[in-house]
């Protein structure tokens, strides 16, 4: 078995691993590189590849960094299969034509042709076949997989894929990709699955470096900017994903509300596809966690209370600026490099009775890592717009698990005593690096922070 890094190396983003053995190809995951002008323009180059020749792909979640570039592995040839949970599916159905959108936008900017086309997009989902969790699916040629809860966002995975070596006397052996894990407890989702008898290990490293504060530290901190807005009479800009950070921010919202625990103001959530995937996530109430199936149950519409207001039109979307007095607004994108979030920013940006709360990661490059770090001065839509506003994080919203996380899901993968390699990718090279270094310090298990391009062989002893 031979594994190959083709994205996702000392980059947070454009997760693609390569995986060959004996006359079968799979890929897991096939994500856009997203953050700056020089990680946009890597989509347009040809695969390192050729995408007819892959069997299967495997996607652990909807996530664009992981699934954006599918319809243009489809144009290059994929005529394989498709691989991921009915949840994730139904995600990626929502988000893909959302991206293509924004992509025919980009590209008539740039006077180039699209990184997909429609048909690449209908093309790819056309390959797809959706899994249970726990569900063993036979790849043929003694490879089967098996896809677990990532506790990451709604249908997220962790794949597992086993081989036997007939050279062995067929020993089996075990690699387990991560995707990104989840952050537990978390309002939605249960915890991550731990394997407990890896031979190798992919795991990514977004927060490898650092550990998230409290979760009950978080919600006192949304309670108190929210609190805090109102009284200054200002407006509190949330940019956030529009998959899972809304719909958690939605959940502890309908919380504080419900229980008086702040005032009751508009609360906007401007974004069409936020709007589109909150229905996606009332169909699979099933692969929520028991406390969130609980308030289901007991009639409580977690994605619905006094105040709330989704917006899907350009001109819904103008008239919040005519809402006067405190409201909040929560709008993508979560890294504020596109969406009806700049729209917000430029004018709320300014104000010093504003605030604005980050509660995902900021690649490095975005205009969200630009203001969270402090830039007293960003530039939207060409102009220079001033940050006068109060600046927040809160990384306990964050859907990835912190570095102590991190460490005890590769313990656990270790349990068996076979763990021989542990692939760190997905983060920042300094992020990669520092888990990394924990992971050999404390486990005495080699951890490699694998480059772009980089091959690594696979064996059975």
């Amino acid at each position: 078995m031979k594994l190959t890094f083709y994205g996702g190396a000392r980059s947070v983003t454009g997760a693609n691993y390569l995986l060959e053995t004996g006359g079968t190809k799979i890929l897991v995951d096939c994500g856009m590189f997203q953050g700056s002008k020089y990680s946009e323009d890597l989509n347009y180059e040809k695969f390192p590849y050729d995408p007819s020749e892959i069997d299967f792909v495997f996607v652990t979640h909807s996530h664009t960094d992981h699934s954006g570039r599918l319809p243009k592995l489809h144009k290059e040839g994929f005529r394989g299969k498709l691989i991921a949970t009915d949840p994730a599916l139904d995600l990626i159905k929502k988000a893909l034509p959302d991206n293509l959108n924004l992509i025919k936008q980009e590209s008539e900017q740039a006077g180039h042709e699209p990184l997909f086309s429609i048909e690449d997009l209908e093309g790819v989902l056309g390959l797809a076949s959706g899994v249970n969790y726990g569900e063993e699916i036979n790849l043929g040629d003694d490879l089967k997989a098996v896809l677990h809860d990532a506790g990451h966002i709604l249908g997220s995975s962790i794949i597992e894929l086993e081989w036997s070596d007939h050279s062995k006397s067929g020993l089996t052996t075990k690699i387990y990709f991560s995707g990104d894990l989840g952050n537990p407890p978390t309002p939605l989702l249960p915890e991550p699955y731990f394997p407990k008898d890896a031979d190798y290990a992919v795991i990514e490293s977004a927060y490898g470096s650092r550990t998230h504060e409290d979760k009950a530290e978080r919600k006192q901190i949304l309670a108190n900017l929210v609190k805090e807005t109102v009284t200054k009479g200002g407006t509190l800009m949330i940019p956030s994903f529009a998959m899972e950070r809304t719909q958690e921010l939605l959940y502890e919202l309908n919380d504080l509300i419900e229980n008086n625990k702040v005032s009751r103001v508009p609360i906007f959530v401007d974004s069409p596809l936020a709007t589109n995937l909150t229905e996606v996530y009332r169909k699979y109430p099933d692969y929520f966690n028991k406390k969130a199936m609980y308030l289901i149950d007991s009639g409580d519409d977690i994605f619905n209370f006094p105040g709330l207001q989704f917006t899907r039109t350009t001109d819904e979307s103008k008239k919040i600026n005519d809402v006067r007095g405190p409201k909040v607004i929560i709008a993508g994108s979560g890294m504020s490099n596109g969406g009806r979030i700049l729209h917000h920013e430029k004018r709320y940006l300014p104000d010093p009775n504003s605030a604005i709360l980050f509660v995902g990661y900021q690649v490095k490059g975005s205009l969200g890592r630009q203001i969270l770090d402090g830039e007293k001065e960003v530039k939207i839509f060409g102009e220079k717009i001033p940050v006068n506003c109060k600046v927040e994080a809160v990384g306990g919203y964050s859907a990835h698990a912190d570095q102590n996380m991190l460490l005890k899901w590769v313990t656990s993968a270790a349990e068996g005593g076979k763990l021989k390699k542990v692939f760190v990718v997905q983060g920042e090279e300094d992020s990669s690096l520092a888990l990394a270094r924990k992971i050999e310090r404390t486990l005495k298990i080699d951890a490699i922070v694998p480059r772009q391009g980089e091959s690594f062989s696979l064996n059975s002893f």
